[in-house]
């Protein structure tokens, strides 16, 4: 616990629970229409794609508003929001679609205010707990480097991307 003036702050680190074959983006928002909107982009980006998503109100009713085409992943988007907790925050589940796909959407969105993470890896959130609240610090999101890639690697990614079909040829 950090003490400043007027009361203290925890840091608190949670883990984002999701299966390995799901990518989940992490933001933050400041309005109620987050929730469709976001909605919108990854039906209208990706139509297959299947997705689970939770916003967490920070004022009014202060609910976690849910939205989604996939039970499961919005069951997950909710129990994640719940240890998450962290008012204005949204949390985006999606499968057989990445977050390349509706990311650039999403940030333009106008009530869209940051992206802490778009991934597939296992990931922490950092959070700040004062008397009035709770607020994302940041994200650890997967493990630290192990090294520089060289030629090998360098083959390896560019076959991935290609294998993706991210890249031509």
């Amino acid at each position: 616990m950090v003490n400043m003036a007027g009361g203290g702050m925890e840091i608190v680190v949670v883990k984002i629970h999701k299966p390995e074959d799901v990518n989940v983006i992490l933001g933050q928002s400041h309005f109620i229409k987050t929730v469709e909107d976001i909605a919108e982009v990854v039906v209208g980006s990706v139509p297959a794609a299947k997705f689970g998503l939770a916003f967490l109100e920070s004022s009014g009713d202060c609910l976690i508003r849910i939205d989604g085409n996939d039970e499961a992943l919005m069951t997950l988007a909710r129990d994640n929001a719940k240890v998450i907790g962290a008012g204005h925050s949204f949390i985006l589940f999606l499968r057989d679609c990445y977050p390349i796909n509706v990311l650039n959407a999403i940030k333009n969105l106008q009530e869209v205010c940051t992206i802490f993470c778009a991934t597939a890896n296992a990931a922490e959130i950092v959070i700040a707990e004062s008397p009035s609240g709770r607020g994302i610090l940041g994200v650890i999101d997967g493990q630290k480097p192990k090294g520089v890639e060289g030629p090998e690697s360098i083959v390896w990614r560019k076959s991935l991307l290609r294998k993706l079909g991210y890249k031509r040829g």
